[in-house]
């Protein structure tokens, strides 16, 4: 699909479907669509006044076009005017893409306001949402979607924002390889397809790739993570993909994701009704780092990243750790394991030891840690942790600008006490109550001085239905919010 930037004005485009934004505070038509609607025979003020058009977020209505050089007409809710957002575009832009799709238009003219005077930020946010709202993925389909796709787009009235548009497809490129690699099921995403993942996205792109294997993890001391490993007849990879900008870089960071391809709970096995089935998407974290990884090698930031991943399974045999077992940490902590199922922490654990060790200036991980957050902030919301307020709000700032919704929660050190264990530093669960909470209490314990933030992402990696610029499936949700924070 083409998507050009142009000055050509709603009024003189010709095409098959031209896409208008509409505020629900200016029904009432004046100045160029005014103009525009007496060009079009009154459609505009008709679709408005016949089907009673309130201009609602995402509302969207069309209707054919005779006789005139444009076929269909679309016109799309963009809500009050004071209260426009980048968002709000993205999801304008996806909501007249998805019509435009469904009337059959190969050209799409889309004529939406620039946000906040920012044309670039504008152009960026409407290319997202229409690139994001078009993907599908037909990979495990005999019969795929055979609607014709739109060919052609047009962002009017944004000349000279072509490099805007570039950057937009650059990050969504990441998310797209997020999506793919959370969707597909764990017979075909293992912890070696990730590695391959990577060495993939470092031979395209010129990074640094090291993958540990077992026997360099036990060097490491990485019991925390390899006790997880070991009941798997698949081998952990333990994958540092690294991105280093040409010059000094500005800043140096680490990116983590949890890398659970598979998760039947271990010992403590995820029974009747526990969702076992969407454990293929326990390594949302890992799909949103590579992702990050693919998007930002791209874009070629003055930035230091490193990407990392403690990839593996988290299955039953007679090599499982037991309830009840003392690993210890790369960091030397110990921890008695009062349940298999919190096996996500365990990695991290090691890969944070890890991470900071590389002497970055912040690190942030990404992991679908807890139903916990999921009840407490629903399917859309991440929790942030993080007990440095700066980088906090580095990531309440991307938040805004990317629309990934986040959420900042406490770090309650007092939880900790949940998790003390008689004969070891710690165990790995605390009380079902604040469980969210005390796992990020159970992470900060592997993280010196570090700058350090927690993202549990166990919501929004995944939609049970359309949700916006979201298909039902995998979101790539994390890859937008890291490349901003990155280049930020």
């Amino acid at each position: 699909m083409k998507l050009q930037a142009t000055g050509t004005s709603p009024f003189d485009w010709s095409g098959d479907g031209l896409a208008i934004g509409i505020f629900e505070d200016e029904l009432e038509l004046t100045g160029e669509l005014a103009a525009l609607d007496e060009k079009l025979s009154g459609t505009i003020q008709e679709l408005i006044t016949e089907f009673e058009f309130k201009g609602k977020p995402g509302n969207t209505i069309s209707t054919r076009v005779v006789g005139h050089s444009i076929r269909k007409l679309i016109l799309v809710g963009l809500g009050k005017s004071d209260a426009l957002k980048l968002d709000g575009l993205r999801r304008a832009a996806a909501a007249s893409a998805k019509l435009a799709k469904k009337e059959r238009c190969k050209t799409l003219g889309i004529s939406l306001p620039v946000c906040n005077g920012d044309a670039a930020s504008t152009a960026e946010a409407i290319a997202e949402g229409i690139e994001l709202a078009l993907f599908v993925d037909n990979r495990f389909k005999s019969e795929p979607d055979d609607k014709p796709a739109i060919e052609e787009v047009h962002l009017l009235g944004l000349a000279g924002q072509d490099a805007a548009i570039d950057h937009a497809r650059k990050v969504v490129s990441g998310v797209f390889l997020a999506r793919e690699l959370v969707a597909a099921p764990a017979n075909y995403v293992t912890p070696i397809t990730l590695a391959e993942t990577a060495q993939t996205i470092a031979q395209d792109y010129g990074l640094n790739v090291e993958i540990l294997e077992k026997e360099d993890c036990e060097k490491l001391g990485m019991g925390a993570f390899l006790g997880v490993a070991q009941a798997s007849d698949l081998p952990p990879k333990f994958i540092h993909l690294t991105y280093k900008p040409e010059g000094t870089p500005r800043r140096k960071l680490a990116i983590i994701g949890k890398g659970l391809t598979f998760d039947s709970g271990g010992l403590n096995i995820k029974g009747a009704g526990s969702g076992i089935e969407m454990m293929k998407t326990d390594m949302g974290g890992a799909g949103a780092t590579l992702g990050a990884a693919k998007a930002i090698a791209q874009i070629k930031p003055d930035v230091e990243i490193h990407f990392i991943v403690a990839a593996t399974e988290n299955m039953i045999s007679g090599r499982a750790i037991h309830p009840g077992d003392i690993l210890t940490a790369s960091n030397g902590k110990t921890i008695e394991i009062n349940n298999t199922d919190a096996e996500g922490r365990l990695t991290l654990a090691d890969a944070l030891v890890y991470a900071e060790k590389l002497g970055v200036e912040a690190i942030v991980d990404l992991a679908t840690l807890t139903g916990a957050c999921v009840v407490a902030l629903g399917d859309d919301i991440a929790g942030l942790w993080s007990p440095d307020d700066e980088v906090a709000n580095q990531f309440l700032k991307s938040s805004e600008a990317t629309g990934e919704k986040i959420w900042r929660m406490p770090m309650e050190e007092k939880y900790f006490e949940s998790m003390k264990s008689g004969i070891a530093d710690m165990k790995n669960t605390g009380a079902r109550a604040g469980g969210a909470i005390s796992a990020a209490i159970f992470l900060k314990q592997f993280v010196k001085e570090t700058p350090w933030a927690h993202l549990d992402v166990a919501g929004p990696v995944w939609a049970d239905k359309e949700n916006g610029y979201n298909g039902s499936g995998a979101t790539g949700y994390g890859v937008r919010l890291l490349v901003d924070w990155v280049m930020g």
